[in-house]
């Protein structure tokens, strides 16, 4: 049976892989980061500490580092969302950003009048008053199984934001989190190039001739990222 991890990515992240396991909050992602990956090294340009919180916890959910490889923490995902708010994605100048702005299909394309700065600060903001609000703490500081209940709410759009669409916030952070994950690691997510050892991908490898020959078999080699750097292949 293959590994719940290997199918998720394999699918190309369609469902929401929040596990069901209890008892950890964001204090475990920065541990695991700690362990293991940069992130605890790294200083957020963008966010500020009760966003970089939200973060850490956030993507810890939707890629928890399991018995398969690790997770999003330990990956640098954080990392990446954080450089992409600095970059001409974030603050959405590769868009068009002009008016009418009005709901619509999402075959019409992006439709808000919001770019991924405003809606991470917005929605950040205002998802932690509602935990506030409704369980005296911050979003990070929630137990585990809470912080999942919430982000299945705000994908399903069952919790609505003061100042966003819930499913909005929750559709730009699991799509930064793919990509992170995903991404080469010259980007900042990646790090160990853990995803493309899972599901086979040799990376920036210039040359493919002696596996075309050899098809539905495992590449061979280790993953290469843009810049040179070698992932061992176990």
């Amino acid at each position: 049976m293959k590994s719940s991890r290997r199918s998720f990515l394999r699918k190309t992240f369609s469902l929401i892989p929040i596990a069901a396991v209890a008892g950890t909050t964001a204090v475990s992602a920065v541990a695991s980061a700690k362990e293991k990956g940069e992130t605890f090294h790294y200083v957020p340009v963008f966010f500020n500490n009760d966003e970089w919180r939200f973060i850490l916890a956030a993507t810890d959910l939707l890629i928890p580092e399991d018995e398969f490889g690790p997770g999003a923490v330990s990956e640098g995902v954080p990392v990446y969302i954080d450089r992409q708010m600095e970059l001409p994605y974030g603050h959405g100048y590769l868009w068009y950003m002009s008016p009418p702005f009005q709901e619509s299909i999402p075959e019409m394309g992006y439709q808000t009048n919001l770019v991924p700065r405003d809606i991470y600060r917005r929605g950040i903001a205002s998802l932690n008053k509602y935990c506030r609000d409704n369980f005296q703490h911050n979003f990070a500081d929630l137990a585990r199984d809470k912080q999942e209940t919430i982000l299945h709410d705000l994908d399903a759009g069952k919790l609505s934001l003061d100042a966003l669409s819930g499913k909005l916030f929750f559709s730009q952070l699991l799509q930064n989190t793919k990509e992170g994950y995903l991404a080469d690691p010259v980007h900042g997510g990646n790090q160990t190039m853990a995803s493309w050892k899972l599901i086979g991908f040799p990376g920036a490898r210039a040359d493919f001739i002696q596996v075309m020959e050899n098809p539905d078999k495992p590449y061979p080699l280790g993953p290469v990222s843009i810049s040179g750097k070698y992932g061992a292949l176990k």
